[in-house]
Parts: structure tokens; sequence; C-alpha cells
């Protein structure tokens, strides 16, 4: 065992981890608490100020002109975003990143996006209790607070961050085309969400901000390749 020991302190840097830990557990943290704060501002003190008092009208508006065809379209993009879909295209997108451009540096940012983003809706969800829209709901609801959509969160934080990554590492037309594409993809799911009666305006509003910024976080804690991830004097003892 003391040899053990010794040879994990010869390859891990403590100092090195715990300031790795500070470039992403602060900012995500501050994130968190952000959420919280944005959402009691919402439900606690601006619920009866323009223009929160108009977002019962937006979903009253979705609902009266719902229809066959879109009930369908806004069922895919709902399902594009829910947890078990984002797991999986998560997973694979990653595997191939790997595989393809033979760094960690984008398949751990992509994951860590994610999971980020889950985080901070899931206990952003636990303080914030806010019922879900007063019209018929097309989809079960989760156990979770209205605020904010964790189905656009992740999507955005999945679908944006992936057009991040093949924006800078593939310099092709399709590559660009398929970029917008991805970037559709998460605003389709906030309306779907919408359109559907599970959310809010703002929720959804909210949600891009949690999503985009836990891509803001994770691109320059790991997508920066001027932020070491390793200390080689230290590996080299």
């Amino acid at each position: 065992m003391p040899e053990i020991a010794a040879a994990a302190r010869n390859y891990v840097d403590l100092p090195h981890v715990a300031a790795v830990a500070k470039r992403i557990l602060l900012p995500v943290a501050v994130l968190l608490l952000a959420m919280i704060g944005l959402g009691l501002l919402i439900t606690k003190v601006l619920n009866d100020v323009w223009p929160f008092t108009a977002e019962d009208s937006i979903n009253r508006y979705f609902a009266a002109h719902r229809n066959g065809p879109l009930n369908v379209i806004t069922e895919i993009f709902s399902l594009i975003g829910s947890t078990p879909v984002i797991i999986a295209v998560t997973g694979i997108t990653a595997f191939i990143l790997l595989r393809k451009l033979h760094s960690w540096r984008e398949p751990l940012f992509l994951c860590a996006a994610v999971s980020a983003q889950a985080i901070v809706f899931f206990f952003t969800t636990l303080v914030i209790d806010r019922q879900r829209p007063a019209v018929k709901h097309l989809d079960d609801s989760p156990p979770t607070s209205s605020f904010p959509s964790g189905h656009t969160s992740a999507a955005f934080a999945l679908y944006a961050g992936l057009a991040l990554v093949l924006a800078y590492q593939v310099n092709q037309t399709w590559a660009k085309w398929l970029c917008w594409a991805l970037i559709l993809v998460p605003i389709g799911v906030a309306v779907s969400r919408l359109y559907r009666g599970m959310h809010h305006p703002s929720d959804v509003t909210a949600s891009f901000l949690n999503g985009a910024l836990c891509i803001t976080i994770m691109a320059m804690a790991i997508l920066n390749r001027r932020v070491p991830w390793s200390n080689p004097h230290r590996i080299g003892a």
C-alpha cells in the first residue's frame, strides 16, 4: 500500500487537480445560485409584472392552435430533448468524437456540458416550486418544477455544444450547414415544450441561459488548450 500511494503521488498533482476543479466547480456553483435567484425573482417578485403576466396567454395561444401534424412534430422534438435520448446521443457522439479527432478534450467537453446543465437544472427544481401552465398537457408531467425546462437546457448543451466542436474542428461546407441545423434543434425543443403545455416561456428562456453558460464554462476549462490538464514535470519525476 505505501508503494501504491507513493506511485500515485508521482502521477497526481493535488494542487493541480484542485485548480482544475476550481475552474469548473466554482463557476457551476455560481451558475446554480444564479438560476435559483432568477427562479425566485420570476416566481416570487415579478410574477405580476409584464412580460410575465403575458405568459399564460402565450400558452393558451399554443393550446388553441394544436392539430394532428403539429402534435406529432412537437412530440418528436420533445422526445429528442428527453433524458434517455440525451444520454444515449451524448455517449454515442462522445465516442465518435474520440475515435475521429483522437483527442479527449472534445468528448469530455460535451459530456461535461450536458452533465453540468443537468446538475443545475435538478437542484434548481428542488428550490423553485412552479406549477406548469394551466392548459391541457400533452405529455406526462415529471415530478419536478416547471422552472427551468430540463428538455431545453439539455438539448442546448448537447446540440449547440456539438455545433461548437464541429465549427472549430471541421472546416468543410457540410459541417457548417450541420452546425446551423444543430442550433435549430434546441429551438425546436423549446417551442415544442411550450406547444405541448409543459412550460412557461420564461422556463425555456432560462434554460437557454443554463445551457449556454454550461457550454461556456466547459469550453473555457476543457477546450481551451492553453489550460493545462497535467503536470509533465510531476509525471516525469
